[in-house]
């Protein structure tokens, strides 16, 4: 279990469900350290509510690029109870036949190889009793059509997510795996489908902040979404390919 008052480092906080966890931690009296590749976005933040300027502070740089990690690590001092790898972004295959491979790479090189890279340098700053958690997805229950890049960098994580505990275990560092639904973000906005039971950020980061702080290892909301995307994980492959594809027809028409 966390502390009650900590230490957390939060990557992709300058938006999104990073920005909504950095301000929930904040409004809980931690010290957060809010990481980014935009500059201009952490700066407004930290505008915005010059009431925390003594427990915020952020740090602008690319979780894709492995020495700016490390070097980002090397300069802060001491340890940290809690860090929570956000940092993540979503494209969609259009169409199958003509895989675009750069996307592929794109995205998992963003959602995923930058974890490896983040648990490289911020992971031997995690304190004994301290706490890991990686941002997944519910995208990762069962195959979606057009998520051939997306989910498969979510399913990755649910298993790094899995042996890191494993592995992690007798050294008294928790892992945590946040696997949120449908949340209102600048990233869902672009999305051009429906969104069952999407839920706003503050509604997400409440829910994370509270499960985390319960020592939670998976991490999984809102209830309305994931219990129906479980049971057609259970449907035999060929009849959930024929729900999928008819779905997938109709966005189509």
């Amino acid at each position: 279990m966390t502390t009650l008052c900590g230490r957390v480092l939060i990557t992709g906080a300058s938006s999104g469900i990073g920005q909504a966890l950095a301000l929930e931690y904040l409004k809980s009296g931690w010290q957060v350290i809010a990481c980014g590749r935009d500059k201009a976005r952490l700066d407004a933040m930290l505008s915005a509510h010059p009431r925390y300027a003594s427990q915020l502070s952020c740090l602008t740089f690319n979780v894709c690029d492995r020495l700016a990690c490390l070097e980002t690590a090397s300069a802060l001092d001491g340890e940290l109870d809690l860090v929570i790898l956000n940092a993540g972004s979503c494209e969609y295959i259009d169409n199958p036949r003509a895989f675009d491979g750069k996307l592929f790479a794109r995205v998992i090189e963003t959602n995923l190889v930058s974890v490896g890279f983040c648990l490289e340098a911020f992971l031997p700053l995690v304190a004994a009793k301290g706490r890991v958690a990686l941002m997944g997805s519910s995208a990762a229950l069962l195959p979606l059509p057009r998520a051939e890049a997306y989910g498969a960098s979510k399913a990755a994580l649910a298993y790094l997510a899995s042996t890191l505990r494993l592995h992690l275990a007798q050294t008294g560092v928790g892992v945590s795996l946040i696997e949120p639904g449908f949340v209102r973000t600048p990233l869902t906005d672009k999305n051009d489908f429906p969104m069952p039971g999407r839920i706003e950020v503050e509604d997400a980061a409440r829910r994370i902040v509270s499960a985390l702080s319960n020592g939670k290892d998976r991490i999984q909301f809102p209830r309305r979404l994931l219990w129906p995307m479980r049971l057609l994980a259970l449907l035999p492959d060929a009849l959930w390919g024929l729900i999928a594809k008819g779905s997938l027809s109709r966005q189509s028409a």
